[in-house]
């Protein structure tokens, strides 16, 4: 469905450019709110506080999904909210079907810090499927890393660094919206401030 995004401002795009407008799973304009919504008045609208970037990309993602276990809500009296490692991890007894759903509950996660790729691979078939069922786009090895995190600009020096890809016109319409007025805040506040992630157009997460 033909949606026009529009927020503060847009990272990456010229001076000015507050919206993006998004048709099935490309971006198709980014602009000018009264531009872009004159040129498309069937166009639903979104409207969001702060900064639309371009999705994340979470390079720790392997050292997430497949050496930690992200505890379902039901069990937070015993295990906590917190993903577990090393021997919290292994006293679980970890078998494919936990795997699994371990993983979909670490990629909802993801969604929620505005991360729309992940770096592979992906060892554990169980990981392998969550991820391929999510959409996220899978990117090739490289560097992890030092430290995993949900945060993917935890690991870098500037936000920049850790966008997915470049936001352009006929590019995938994957976007992040964070509730801060520029970059500058955004490496202070961190992906937490996270307040909606686009995914090939969709909405797959909505601060409530």
């Amino acid at each position: 469905m033909l949606t026009v995004h529009a927020a503060d401002s847009v990272i990456g795009a010229p001076d000015g450019a507050d919206s993006v407008a998004v048709d099935g799973g490309a971006v198709v304009a980014i602009g000018r709110y009264a531009e872009l919504t004159a040129a498309r008045p069937q166009a639903r609208v979104r409207r969001w506080s702060g900064l639309i970037t371009p999705g994340l990309l979470n390079a720790a993602a392997p050292a997430l999904l497949e050496a930690a276990y992200h505890p379902d809500p039901r069990e937070a009296d015993e295990h906590g909210t917190e993903p577990l490692t090393g021997d919290a991890l292994t006293a679980l007894g970890m078998d494919d079907a936990r795997w699994g759903a371990s993983a979909r509950r670490g990629l909802q996660r993801m969604l929620r810090h505005g991360t729309t790729a992940v770096r592979g691979p992906f060892t554990r078939p169980a990981v392998r499927t969550a991820v391929a069922r999510s959409g996220l786009r899978v990117h090739a090895p490289g560097p992890a890393p030092e430290a995993a995190s949900l945060d993917p600009l935890a690991s870098v020096p500037e936000p920049g660094d850790a966008f997915a890809a470049a936001l352009t016109v006929g590019g995938p319409a994957d976007l992040a919206v964070f509730d801060v007025p520029d970059l500058a805040a955004l490496r202070t506040e961190g992906a937490g401030s996270c307040t909606a992630t686009v995914l090939g157009g969709r909405l797959v997460f909505r601060r409530s």
